[in-house]
């Protein structure tokens, strides 16, 4: 979250034009395209024209699962993306790799995953955090969350959507919450009401946060409840929405 309250709000899972422009003209910071095998799968040459189309500002991101470090670099300093995702078992030399060669990296792990404790060994710029248990229904448990890492560098993602973005970001004050299918109308598809919603909760609870914060008032146990349950499944070896049918 920055000093001013605004949270970054990414839509993933795109797939067409439509939606990127969609999401853009929703007031989203952020469009996530998935290069990795998914229901919402795009191909390299789909997201460049993608990209060449959307106005200045907008950070593209590409979404990729144990792929060769050579073959991300390429790829995304080929179609022109801002930035890419690392959402598999990539080691810290990987991710080092690849940061050296683009221009941001975000790395994912899932909620409870021991190796979160050592992200600062992989060169990413931010660290991404999502459910253990995809289509589950459950955000995860946000408290998973908390103080693994500053939350000037975290994103919040795992069955967010319009009605409980507001409550992980006044629970965690992250630096921006992402959303794939929490905003569709079918795997790939977005939603225009519940895209607009969504952006319209972040904000004005980042505005909120930040008010509380500046009047020297600290959460209350009303952010913590509805949590969802860690489980014993932290670590799954699929753990992300955009992989959800």
């Amino acid at each position: 979250m920055s000093s001013t309250g605004e949270v970054m709000v990414k839509i993933c899972g795109i797939t067409s034009e439509a939606d990127a422009l969609l999401a853009v003209g929703l007031g989203a910071d952020a469009v996530g395209f998935v290069l990795a095998p998914s229901p919402r799968q795009v191909s390299p040459g789909t997201v460049g024209d993608i990209v060449k189309r959307l106005p200045q500002g907008v950070l593209t991101v590409g979404v990729f699962r144990d792929e060769a470090p050579q073959r991300v670099v390429d790829i995304a300093n080929h179609i022109g993306l801002g930035a890419v995702q690392l959402h598999g078992h990539e080691t810290p030399q990987q991710s080092g790799w690849v940061r050296e060669r683009v221009a941001c990296v975000i790395k994912a792990f899932p909620a409870g995953d021991r190796t979160i404790s050592r992200f600062g060994e992989f060169g990413a710029d931010y660290l991404l955090i999502d459910g253990a248990s995809p289509g589950s229904g459950k955000v995860f448990d946000w408290r998973l969350a908390e103080g693994v890492a500053d939350p000037r560098r975290m994103i919040v993602s795992g069955g967010l959507d319009p009605a409980n973005v507001a409550q992980a970001i006044a629970h965690l004050h992250p630096y921006g919450v992402d959303v794939s299918s929490g905003v569709e109308s079918s795997p790939g598809r977005k939603d225009p009401q519940l895209v607009g919603a969504f952006v319209a909760a972040a904000r004005r609870s980042g505005r909120e946060v930040e008010a509380a914060r500046r009047a020297g008032i600290t959460g209350s146990d009303e952010d913590r409840e509805g949590l969802g349950d860690p489980g014993d499944d932290a670590g799954d070896d699929h753990p992300y929405d955009w992989m959800e049918r």
